[in-house]
């Protein structure tokens, strides 16, 4: 066993800018050995689309919609597709972990199974039966339920993703931009064929701790922790994200690509 993973809950929500800027602080500081392993759970208030780092604006996301419906946009750091937060439907989390002694997280393809793996834990706590498929999806009934994506450096990696409990699908078709091609290769005509939300599986509706819980139960148990301990961000961390998060609010960053 590996000891205590810290957790960090933030489920009363906050903008996309400031996730981001808090993801990527907790990368940073973790790289440079200054926090342990940490488990984030959080949420996007209000709504958010988040585009990968290398995913061109226009054709990822309609902005004229999504500013209809006061939904905020802002480039990710990671990679990966174009994501909906729904505020009252989506839990994100992200793991950020030192690589020292763990060569399974060294190589990309092997860091997502390993790390999928909390999600899909996660799932069968809640009563889903799911499963990893490569390279960054978890899916329960051939539907996608959650997307993740990674950044790391010489000696961490961080991976966040997202859990659809009760997301509104009807929103996400209106804000999100897929490539016809991307979806026909997944079998499928509409977004809202290619993914479902935990509730619509389950038939009941889920409340965002339960999710939240469950998270943090099945990345301890698909890590090896025997303990975890709830924190919060520290005054380092809070700073770092401070500094860090003018750049994801920016023009420039939003329309790099």
């Amino acid at each position: 066993m590996r000891g205590t993973l810290r957790v960090i809950l933030d489920l009363e929500g906050a903008p996309a800018v400031w996730q981001m800027a808090v993801d990527e602080a907790l990368l940073r500081l973790r790289s440079m050995g200054r926090i342990p392993d940490t488990l984030r759970i959080y949420r996007f208030r209000p709504h958010a689309v988040t585009i990968g780092r290398f995913q061109r604006l226009e054709s990822s996301v309609d902005l004229e919609e999504a500013r209809k419906l006061g939904i905020d946009v802002v480039r990710r750091f990671t990679g990966g597709g174009s994501v909906y937060h729904d505020t009252d439907g989506e839990v994100t989390y992200s793991i950020v972990l030192g690589l020292e002694g763990r060569p399974e997280l060294r190589d990309v393809a092997m860091s997502y199974r390993v790390l999928c793996r909390g999600v899909v834990e996660a799932l069968r706590i809640l009563g889903v039966e799911a499963e990893y498929k490569p390279i960054n999806d978890v899916v329960a009934g051939g539907r996608k339920v959650s997307g993740n994506a990674q950044a790391r450096t010489a000696t961490a990696v961080l991976q966040h993703g997202t859990v659809l409990y009760a997301t509104n699908l009807d929103v996400m078709e209106r804000v999100l931009r897929v490539p016809r091609a991307k979806l026909e290769s997944h079998g499928a005509l509409r977004i809202r064929d290619r993914v479902a939300t935990l509730s619509q599986l389950l038939g009941r509706e889920l409340h965002y701790w339960e999710v939240a819980v469950a998270l943090v139960e099945g990345f301890r148990i698909a890590l090896g922790y025997d303990a975890i301990r709830i924190d919060a961000l520290s005054g380092e961390e809070k700073r770092l994200a401070e500094q860090l998060a003018p750049r994801y609010a920016s023009r420039e960053w939003l329309y790099r690509r």
